[in-house]
């Protein structure tokens, strides 16, 4: 298994460095997107960081270790112990839980946050090689306020695409072969 933690990311630093360079293409086109909308993600009753995403690539979890490593060590062992319990309930809760990262209503590694973090929120389109285009909605906040303008695309399909190259070269390079199926606590304590 390759290591997520500081050795693993640093023999690996220049895969790491390209996805961050796509976040931050990810994050303008969003903005773009939004801004069109005059959508705002300020926080609401349905905070997607009350949702259970998984996060499905070796680089998101190395990733977000770099980020990790960013914390003061006191402040890294709350996110942990954190992380720790959410992980045990996560699964089995039937209500929702907060992300062990979410910090009075702040993410603490927001720059390192995962893509489904960065994208979530606006209406999208795939375009599936056999399904064709599938649009989805807004989030709730979305759907409730900034439905009057006509659909503008964003079209998640490069994105994706540019993150699964770069995520099958890593698995080339370190001989990864295991599938990932990951919370936010779950990365947060995978070794």
């Amino acid at each position: 298994m390759v290591d997520a933690n500081v050795a693993g990311f640093e023999t690996y630093a220049s895969f790491l460095d390209r996805l961050s360079a796509l976040f931050q293409k990810m994050d303008e086109r969003y903005a773009a997107t939004a801004a069109y909308y005059g959508f705002v993600c300020a926080g609401c009753t349905e905070s997607c960081c009350e949702t259970r995403f998984y996060h499905h690539t070796l680089l998101e979890l190395m990733y977000l270790h770099r980020g990790l490593q960013t914390l003061e060590p006191e402040a890294r062992r709350i996110v942990c112990d954190c992380a720790q319990k959410t992980a045990r309930t996560v699964h089995s809760s039937a209500g929702r839980v907060m992300c062990s990262l979410n910090q009075d209503g702040q993410c603490l590694l927001y720059a390192y946050r995962p893509m489904i973090c960065r994208l979530h929120g606006i209406p999208h389109e795939l375009r599936h090689p056999v399904k064709g285009v599938i649009r989805s909605p807004g989030c709730h906040e979305f759907e409730a306020h900034h439905v009057q303008k006509p659909y503008a695309p964003f079209d998640r399909t490069p994105l994706y695409r540019e993150l699964a190259q770069l995520e099958s070269s890593l698995r080339q390079e370190t001989g990864f072969r295991e599938k990932i199926k990951m919370t936010i606590p779950e990365m947060i304590i995978h070794n």
